[in-house]
């Protein structure tokens, strides 16, 4: 089935784009050359390291094969490297020609290598300075990959969140350079920095309402969040399960980020930020607005009177959550749109991760976005995300 687009330019608001190995030594000041991330072989093995510690394997990071086949996360995402990897995974050129045969116009693009809200590189940098100049270098090089692509790829900076005035700093600096959006760790108490409820974050929020910056909550995105992932499924499952568990439960974890973004109050004090809840899927948001509203109440009716509004009424002024792959089975697709709002959906492909719509992603959710209105299509598939990126 094709999908009548309605002259809708598509966007796809979660992708992944694996890191050049020169990124950061090509850009390097002199004297960090040896220091800033860089691959060396480590038994037998491409790693990413940095100042004399360990990163991870440096891996393809993705499923698709040069020849476009898609492989099991077991078979691929543990193993393959960027010999391996489809050419889009990490070369940008390749990458808008893979859009342009999706019938894609415009993506927005989130790590790999440093972890998915930039904290792998606070975990494994321990000097200021050279941390802080890892994440200028990565972000520059995204703003130069966007604007190379015509606002085409849209890569999320990340912010140094293991301070609070250096990540207000960072938002102001990639503004400047066009940044669409900021990509933030849901736990910088992993690293020494309050908790995103403390107001001592409110200078943050306040910069990100100001110049319009989305503030970005990938699943996945801190070091508190991937240990829950190693907990998720029981050792003696096995391999090729354990991936599929985990996956499943790393969707859902982000209604703890949501949940606690509501009920701390910070949402009164800045009206016009907005935030998204990447890679997680839409199905959950209707229960777990509404069980919000309930425990609130029942646990903490005072502190639930110092709210302005509902703590449910506040999702559809503030967040955006990401679709793909759902067809909420047994049930009715729009029932299900028109719970969590049309004008608070995000389209999605996650290419080239494991749970990717590939190849022809349009043509993969063509009879599911069929039996939404023209409205919430044109919006899911678009509008929604134009308005936000400000494309």
């Amino acid at each position: 089935m094709t999908l009548a687009l309605d002259d809708v330019k598509v966007v796809d608001a979660d992708s992944h784009l694996t890191e050049s190995h020169d990124l950061w030594t090509k850009r390097a000041p002199a004297g960090y050359e040896d220091r800033v991330p860089r691959v060396e072989e480590m038994d037998g093995r491409p790693t990413w390291v940095v100042d004399g510690a360990t990163l991870g394997f440096a891996g393809g990071g993705g499923v698709i094969d040069r020849q476009g086949k898609k492989f099991p996360f077991q078979e691929s995402m543990v193993v393959w490297g960027i010999d391996r990897i489809h050419q889009a995974a990490f070369d940008p050129k390749a990458r808008i020609e893979v859009l342009d045969d999706s019938g894609i116009w415009a993506q927005v693009l989130f790590p790999n290598s440093i972890g998915l809200g930039g904290q792998g590189l606070s975990q494994a940098v321990k000097d200021p300075v050279l941390r802080r100049l890892c994440i200028e270098i990565y972000n520059d090089a995204m703003a130069e990959l966007q604007a190379e692509s015509g606002n085409r790829l849209l890569p999320m900076p990340v912010l140094p969140a293991w301070d609070v005035d250096e990540s207000v700093r960072e938002a102001e600096r990639v503004a400047a350079l066009g940044a669409r959006g900021v990509n933030l760790t849901s736990d910088p108490q992993d690293m020494g920095a309050p908790d995103l409820a403390n107001r001592a974050w409110d200078p943050l929020w306040d910069v990100c309402d100001d110049l319009k910056l989305p503030v970005h909550f990938h699943i996945g995105a801190s070091l508190t969040a991937m240990n829950f992932y190693g907990n998720y499924f029981w050792p003696s499952q096995d391999e090729y399960i354990k991936p599929a568990i985990g996956g499943t439960l790393l969707f859902i974890g982000n209604a703890r980020v949501v949940v606690n973004v509501i009920l701390c109050g910070m949402l009164d004090r800045h009206p016009g930020l907005k935030l998204v809840s990447v890679e997680s899927g839409i199905g959950w948001v209707p229960f777990i607005l509404e069980a919000m509203d309930y425990e609130v109440f029942e646990n903490a009716p005072e502190q639930a009177g110092e709210l302005s509004r509902m703590p449910s009424d506040y999702f559809k002024d503030h967040w955006y959550a990401t679709f793909w792959f759902e067809r909420n089975r047994g049930g009715n697709l729009q029932a299900l749109v028109d719970s969590v709002g049309e004008d608070n959906i995000l389209f999605e492909t996650d290419f080239p991760h494991p749970t990717c719509l590939y190849p022809k992603p349009l043509d993969t959710v063509a009879e599911k976005m069929a039996t939404l209105t023209a409205s919430a299509r044109r919006k899911i598939l678009g509008e929604n995300a134009a308005k936000l990126y400000r494309l």
